[in-house]
């Protein structure tokens, strides 16, 4: 079995092998990139026209690579000058491009020669190609994709391979992904009638059924019960604003691009969709006077947000135009930084153990090497990272760090959650800034009277609802737990004459707050029973003449195969049962 620390190498070392055998089937093809990625590797081609699309296309690149690996050996590289790089790839205007960016940065170029194919290439790959395990890695899919990934630029053709540690973890890999197809929340939203869209409303923007925004509403519900917990309170802000707010907080500068323009009939001013609601939260901070004693102040916020997203990098609910986020602020004292911080995760940590998911904290810093990316003075952001780290470290709370990857205005503390197929996905974070505001020239009165200005705690528990729930569909296989689920009991009369008794029962279900379904449908009990399970409903009760007369109830619950028999009870033992089950949030 390869070692962690190898599988990179042999990543590497199959992305060459992959542009190969592309390159011996189809020799006027013009090789690009091929970088290592986290199941795999990929390749991008400019392939001769319709290559691509022939039917087997990938099983031949495939049958090709094996071919070719039997007779390689190792790999050899060396330094050249960039002349002699670009006549090496004189006819090939990708890698040309590439030799001029690494000549501006000064950086040497190396070209790694296998077998008979050479590549422009860092380095990086299997001293010994026997090291490579000829069952541990396969040609995966083929997609699009732009050079350097700017639509303005031709589309490639893109070829994925995957390749792991062994022939095991390859299985594992490719059993999970065949799992996630059928936890597809696209195709579990529609099959749960939760969500539609429309090409009249437009893409990336969801319209939610009766089932769909009782989800949506139960996440946010939680969310506002564990911020009011902490000490926030809700506010509202307008989706339209000026821009000159967007000017002062930054964002203008930074992210207009991402932005929707609004426009008026009757008023030349520029407006926009608000893409975050920070910039209004300091708008109310500033609208009275502020002492000490008042700080934190905490505001949260579940406006609607708007943002521009390509449309082909929409997806489903997890990449949207149109959501809300379970937004937080805190304006408060430097001394109070800690405590603010700590009580945030604090909620996140319970959030993530009701939804059943483990996580980890990446600690996320600027690039001090691309400054204009970001807002303020070097000086700021050093101060912001080393207070965060701070805390993470005397908090025994173990974190990666990840530069580049801070906001725009501070440095962040980034959960990464584990789902339930064991993917990794960015949800709840807690970000630093000392900079809004600065540039909003928000003060509070201190102790001595003299003026100061607070700080600013950004924070998200599970970030955009919308986007939480279309990940908890694929988590939960669309099995919610009692208290998510849209509906949660189903009442089947076994008979026509069963149904006065299934609409008393449903009845007392809904006066208690439980959500209920009464099936009155003349079909024969099987098929109502199966419907329940196709609908994913927790418990549904079946009424016959036996449960009739003694005026209980007979309970089911969702589970694999045919479920799990409750037996019988009375209505109000199962309620108790049920309102335990919703309390606890199991």
């Amino acid at each position: 079995m390869v070692k962690n620390d190898d599988i990179d190498l042999i990543r590497h070392s199959l992305a060459h092998l992959l542009a190969t055998a592309v390159l011996e089937i189809y020799p006027d093809t013009k090789p690009t990139i091929g970088p290592t990625i986290s199941n795999g590797f990929y390749y991008d081609f400019d392939l001769p026209a319709g290559a691509g699309a022939k039917e087997g296309f990938l099983e031949l690149v495939e049958v090709r690579m094996r071919e070719i690996l039997k007779t390689w050996k190792t790999f050899e590289g060396k330094e050249v000058s960039a002349k002699k790089a670009k006549e090496f790839f004189k006819n090939n205007e990708y890698k040309l491009e590439l030799i001029e960016d690494l000549e501006k940065e000064g950086q040497k170029i190396t070209l790694y020669t296998s077998g008979e194919f050479t590549d422009l290439c860092r380095g990086g790959h299997v001293s010994e190609i026997k090291d490579i395990p000829k069952d541990s890695w396969k040609l995966e899919k083929i997609a699009g994709a732009y050079w350097r990934g700017d639509e303005k630029n031709k589309m490639l053709t893109r070829i994925y391979g995957l390749a792991f540690e062994s022939k095991e973890k390859l299985l594992e890999y490719i059993a999970l992904q065949e799992e996630a197809k059928k936890r597809d929340h696209k195709k579990l939203g529609k099959e749960l009638d939760l969500f539609v869209f429309s090409e009249l409303v437009g893409p990336g923007l969801p319209i939610y059924t009766p089932k769909g925004a009782t989800v949506r509403r139960e996440i946010v519900n939680y969310s506002n019960e564990l911020q009011k917990a902490i000490g926030y309170r809700e506010v509202y802000t307008p989706n339209i604003n000026k821009a000159e707010l967007f000017k002062v907080s930054g964002h203008y500068e930074k992210y207009k691009e991402g932005m929707f323009r609004v426009v008026s009939n009757y008023s030349k001013e520029e407006y926009y969709l608000k893409p975050m609601n920070c910039p209004h939260h300091t708008q109310i901070y500033a609208s009275k006077g502020r002492s000490y004693r008042d700080l934190p102040i905490r505001i949260a916020d579940f406006a609607n947000l708007y943002r521009d997203e390509k449309p082909g990098e929409l997806n489903g609910l997890t990449r949207l135009r149109a959501f809300s986020q379970d937004d937080g602020h805190s304006f408060c004292r430097e001394d109070q930084i800690k405590e603010e911080f700590l009580s945030v995760l604090g909620i996140i940590k319970v959030a993530m153990e009701t939804y059943g998911m483990k996580y980890n904290i990446e600690l996320s810093l600027w690039d001090p090497k691309n400054p204009e990316k970001y807002l303020g003075e070097p000086d700021v952001w050093e101060k912001s990272q080393k207070l965060l780290e701070e805390i993470l470290v005397e908090n025994k709370i173990d974190y990666v760090k990840i530069e580049g990857e801070a906001a725009i205005y501070g440095p962040k503390m980034d959960l990464i959650a584990k789902d339930s197929l064991g993917r990794e996905l960015q949800i709840s974070t807690i970000q630093l800034d000392f900079i809004m505001p600065e540039r909003f020239g928000l003060k509070y009165t201190d102790k001595d009277g003299s003026e100061k200005t607070p700080v600013m705690i950004h924070r998200a528990i599970v970030g955009s609802p919308e986007r939480f729930m279309g990940i908890l569909i694929e988590h939960y296989a669309g099995n919610f737990p009692l208290w998510l689920s849209p509906v949660q009991v189903k009442v089947i009369p076994v008979r026509e004459n069963h149904n006065a008794y299934a609409q008393e029962v449903f009845d007392f279900l809904k006066e208690n707050n439980i959500r209920a379904e009464v099936d009155l449908a003349d079909e024969n009990l099987g098929k109502k029973v199966r419907q329940a399970k196709n609908e994913k409903i927790p418990y549904w009760i079946v009424l016959g003449d036996k449960e009739v007369a003694s005026k209980e109830v007979t309970v089911e619950a969702r589970g694999d195969g045919e479920g799990k028999k409750l037996g019988s009870l009375s209505i109000e033992k199962f309620l108790e049962r049920l309102q335990k089950e919703i309390k606890e949030k199991k």
